[in-house]
């Protein structure tokens, strides 16, 4: 499955994940694949993962549409490590599975982005060739993450003490984006990056 290239590119929550896989597919026209959305997709309304999340949880989960109460799933999840991983071990198959399909279509020598924010957390890095770690000071990623989701400060950090911590991540980097400064010099990072031999490997 594995192709010539295939960058997983991750991070901590809110450190420019998105900035960097929208300009390697709109600027280099790369193939992008994002966890994210397939894990969107794996709680679709009449999904059976959205079917287990209501056995477990119940339907006060749901929203008026039927669809998943997201922010309130939250508040379980980010809250309780233990409900967390119960989650998921529901999820993280079905994006598994999904990534496989994709890869398999693309062409044998291509290049592609998978952007897997829980690469390491879902064992996922068998999966790629090189893994790109984005990273920024903490307490920039605590302030745009309260900015974009609209949480608390308590509320942020939460979710970044979910995960594992981002100096971990880069320890295991094959590339590290400094996302601390302007976008301009992050763009720099990955045009260096995307060189064949490129010179900001660990």
């Amino acid at each position: 499955m594995i192709n010539k290239r295939q960058i997983g590119l991750t991070g901590g929550i809110a450190t420019g994940k998105t900035t960097v896989s929208n300009y390697l597919k709109t600027y280099h026209q790369l193939p992008v694949f994002d966890a994210d959305i397939y894990a969107r997709e794996a709680v679709e309304i009449g999904s059976e993962v959205l079917n287990q999340i209501v056995r477990r949880y119940g339907k006060d989960l749901l929203l008026p549409d039927r669809s998943l109460n997201r922010p309130k799933l939250g508040e379980i999840v980010f809250s309780q490590p233990s409900e967390k991983q119960w989650l998921e071990a529901q999820i993280h198959p079905q994006v598994r599975d999904r990534f496989f399909r994709e890869i398999a279509a693309l062409p044998q020598q291509s290049t592609a982005v998978l952007v897997i924010p829980l690469l390491f957390e879902a064992q996922m890095t068998d999966l790629v060739t090189e893994i790109w770690v984005v990273s920024c000071p903490g307490d920039r990623q605590i302030q745009r993450l309260m900015e974009r989701d609209r949480l608390t400060l308590d509320q942020a950090r939460a979710r970044i003490n979910s995960q594992m911590p981002l100096s971990e991540k880069c320890a295991q980097a094959d590339v590290i984006l400094d996302n601390s400064s302007t976008v301009a010099h992050l763009i720099q990072q990955i045009d260096v990056a995307l060189m064949p031999d490129r010179d900001n490997r660990k």
